[in-house]
């Protein structure tokens, strides 16, 4: 349990940062998510990174090129102080198993630093590949991922449109664990829980893995008509992923999240910038798939600087570091530089510890015969000085009391 001195002062710094960052995000009301822009007031145009691609009306051709490239850093590496992470670590050594739309082999930033399984080679949808740009790409100190040293390894969590499939989930999981991945990230989220893909997160993570995992399915552009109750997502609710979601610059989640339980981390998740699966132009992406890319970048980077730690001391360490929220928001560079204490919390969340206190028994008594005899000495001393002041006055009076007068 933290003081409550500590708690109410990190919720009155947590308050006033939130105000900060509501002061200069752009508003969010009910019309469909607008993504900010990469270039602030300028309102840079990128398109839009599908999850998927739409196949009504046989529209299933890949998603074309983006003619567009981003001029300024976008805000989500700014939140994330990616350029002093990078200083600490780049995730070098570590491999990181992506489990969405295929990655593309030769997308710009990643040449030679992607494998693939199957055809995981190809990213038609091209959403996979702005993902491991995020993680891993080397886009330049404005746009470079969170791990530029890390490998990624392509794995297939979706058909050729970028529809979400439990079996190629699972067959992905396996693949990587044979593979040695430290790190697992799962882009996408299924509805149902399957038997099949729990067992193969469990042996993931017996065999070292951390396992990171989007929320919720990414949402569509535009919100839907109806509430949808909030509801657990799979893989990211079984136990010991660590399940992400997105979040706006004022660290609040967008007005079309789906909502869900059990949520570990938030991290940015709207007007990110990356590049795709052609070409050497670049998008916008959002959504909790783009927020668990991030965190899957940290994991890489706390890996490389920490390798003799476990994975669930990695999962700790990006929890226990993350800024204090109502859900805590991830913070990389404090994953990658905090120092635990014995107890193993953060300087940014230490409980109260027990205290040993030293047994005085025997000081506290030498210190009380040590003050009788003081008070007794001071005593004795006011006595012989009033004796010596009074008694040459009453010899003097014929020790008559003083006042009395002489008859």
């Amino acid at each position: 349990m933290r003081p409550p001195a500590r708690g109410a002062a990190r919720a009155l710094c947590g308050a006033a940062v939130a105000a900060l960052l509501v002061s200069v995000a752009p508003p969010v009301g009910s019309a469909p998510l607008r993504l900010p822009a990469a270039d602030g007031d300028k309102g840079q145009a990128l398109p839009a990174m599908p999850s998927a691609l739409d196949t009504r009306n046989g529209g299933a051709s890949c998603a074309p090129a983006s003619k567009e490239r981003a001029k300024k850093q976008d805000w989500s590496r700014q939140r994330l102080d990616l350029d002093k992470v990078r200083r600490e670590s780049t995730g070098a050594g570590v491999t990181v198993a992506l489990i969405d739309t295929g990655v593309a082999k030769d997308a710009a930033g990643l040449d030679g630093r992607v494998t693939a399984s199957g055809d995981a080679g190809e990213d038609c949808v091209g959403h996979g590949s702005f993902l491991a740009g995020l993680v891993a790409g080397d886009g330049g100190p404005r746009l470079a991922g969170v791990a530029p040293g890390a490998a990624i390894l392509a794995l297939r969590g979706t058909d050729r449109s970028g529809r979400a499939d439990a079996s190629l989930v699972t067959s992905s999981v396996r693949a990587a664990t044979r593979a040695g991945a430290g790190v697992i990230a799962i882009g996408v989220a299924l509805p149902r829980r399957d038997k099949d893909l729990t067992r193969a997160i469990a042996d993931a993570r017996a065999k070292g893995a951390v396992v990171v995992a989007a929320a919720t399915p990414d949402p569509p552009r535009t919100p839907g008509e109806d509430e949808i109750p909030p509801r657990p997502y799979w893989p990211a609710a079984e136990p010991g992923v660590l399940s992400v979601a997105d979040m706006l610059p004022n660290g609040s989640r967008p007005k079309n999240a789906l909502p869900t339980e059990s949520v570990d981390l938030a991290a940015p998740g709207a007007g990110v910038v990356s590049g795709g699966a052609r070409g050497t132009g670049h998008y916008l992406g959002a959504g909790p798939s783009v927020a668990a890319a991030f965190t899957a970048g940290a994991a890489a980077v706390v890996r490389a600087a920490r390798p003799d730690d476990s994975a669930t001391e990695v999962t700790h360490r990006l929890t226990a570091t993350a800024y204090p929220a109502d859900t805590p928001q991830l913070d990389p560079y404090a994953a990658v530089t905090t120092v635990f204490g014995q107890s193993g919390s953060s300087g940014r969340d230490n409980a109260a510890q027990p205290v040993s206190v030293r047994d005085t028994s025997d000081t506290e008594r030498a210190t009380g015969r040590a003050t009788v005899l003081l008070l007794g000495g001071s005593a004795v001393v006011l006595l012989v000085v009033w004796l010596a002041f009074a008694l040459p006055r009453a010899r003097a009076r014929g020790w008559r009391p003083a006042g009395q007068r002489t008859e």
